[in-house]
């Protein structure tokens, strides 16, 4: 099941749909209002989704917010046939950019709620489960517009920022916070881990 972030939809993880497809995989995906709803209602329509999946094991990616979702959904309610998870970019622990966009009232909206309400009472990692991290850490993109973004990051989220206990495995790529939409590279990873619990190193 593939979860995308903020502002986005499903159809951002075609490229990784069709490799997972091509490599014998067979993949959801989920779109949800990333802006409009928050945290909590969006995690419930997630579990239904899953819930609503035949067979096992179903294991999980969610991009950027999408990881934050995951997370919730896990811990509201978790199917037992739950595999591996992996985040790519997810702010779990804050958002620079979001806290500057939240200080200017009229751009509050942009970074929807699902973020705030994260921030305000953050998530954790399930013990039970495999959870792996890829961060980014080509700095392009629309965090250059907000001074004091740490470094090394994504070019939107920090690699601090993606850094929180009970990960099984982190790594970094060199790669934006969006082209881990489009990144082979990427893909080798998240696959590497939904196969072994760890990413791989190699290429």
């Amino acid at each position: 099941m593939l979860v995308h972030g903020l502002w986005m939809h499903g159809i951002v993880f075609a490229l990784h749909r069709r490799w997972f497809e091509e490599a014998g995989y067979r993949v959801e995906t989920f779109s949800y209002p990333s802006v409009r709803r928050g945290l909590a209602d969006n995690a419930s329509a997630l579990a239904k989704r899953v819930a609503a999946i035949e067979g096992a094991p179903i294991h999980l990616v969610g991009h950027s917010q999408g990881g934050l979702v995951i997370l919730a959904m896990l811990a509201q309610r978790r199917d037992a046939r739950i595999g591996r998870v992996v985040l790519l970019g997810s702010p779990v622990a804050g958002s620079h950019c979001a806290r500057v966009l939240r200080r200017i009232t009229v751009l509050r909206w942009v970074t929807g709620r699902v973020l705030g309400e994260w921030m305000a009472a953050p998530g954790g990692i399930p013990e039970s489960i495999d959870t792996g991290m890829i961060a980014g850490t080509r700095s392009f993109g629309a965090g250059m517009l907000f001074p004091g973004l740490g470094r090394p990051n994504d070019g939107v989220v920090s690699v601090a920022e993606t850094r929180i206990d009970g990960l099984r495995d982190h790594i970094e790529l060199r790669l934006g916070h969006s082209a881990m939409l489009v990144s082979r590279a990427c893909h080798r990873a998240v696959r590497a881990f939904l196969e072994t619990g760890r990413f791989s190193r190699l290429g």
